[in-house]
């Protein structure tokens, strides 16, 4: 994707003059990605990070790693780890019924591989992996942007893109979802970039 940024800069910079700005304020795109993930290690991470700053997810994630001697552990070990072990890690409770879904899920073939999934259009893997308990639309969509490079994602459920379009267009309301995806239209086919931008929206 990294070829393409400046193709996505000029484009958003075309909306209007609020998006122009933004690009200007912001500067380059330097949008980072974990291709070499496989989809079951990028639901995992993810699921750490739910409803979580990132700073405390990143704490979350290097505790879970260092039970497993700073490796990323196969579905099988994830399964084989006690629960209380997890627990010290920083999941809840829920979030341990979760990760151990995503690896039976692994195990089974409901979470593809990484050559599956590339196969896969965005919304048959945003079904598939929906029907993991836990696993919503969001947790997906962050895996089809920063592992799997999709292009053209809006994540309209997300805080940090709809208050940044809040800010950007000095909105007294945030957009609900279904207003959030009308006004993306026109951002097609770089809404993972504008989101990307969304996300860096200078506070006031």
């Amino acid at each position: 994707m990294q070829n393409n940024f400046q193709a996505a800069m000029d484009f958003l910079s075309g909306l209007d003059k609020d998006w122009a700005q933004l690009v200007a304020t912001v500067g380059l795109c330097t949008f980072e990605s974990k291709p070499e993930r496989e989809p079951y290690e990028a639901l995992v991470r993810a699921v750490a990070y739910q409803q979580l700053h990132g700073k405390a997810g990143d704490a979350i994630i290097k505790r879970f790693l260092h039970v497993y001697g700073d490796v990323f552990p196969a579905p099988s070990q994830l399964l084989a780890t006690e629960f209380d072990t997890l627990r010290t890690c920083g999941f809840s409770g829920r979030k341990i019924e979760t990760i151990k879904g995503i690896a039976e899920g692994a195990l089974s073939g409901l979470v593809p591989s990484r050559n599956d999934a590339d196969a896969m259009t965005d919304e048959v893997l945003i079904q598939r992996l929906s029907e993991l308990k836990g696993i919503g639309r969001w947790t997906v969509e962050m895996l089809l942007i920063f592992t799997m490079e999709r292009r053209d994602i809006l994540p309209a459920d997300d805080f940090g893109v709809v208050e940044g379009y809040k800010r950007l267009k000095k909105l007294d309301v945030s957009p609900k979802r279904k207003e959030m995806i009308e006004i993306a239209q026109a951002w097609s086919p770089h809404r993972t970039i504008a989101s990307w931008y969304l996300w860096r929206v200078p506070k006031p």
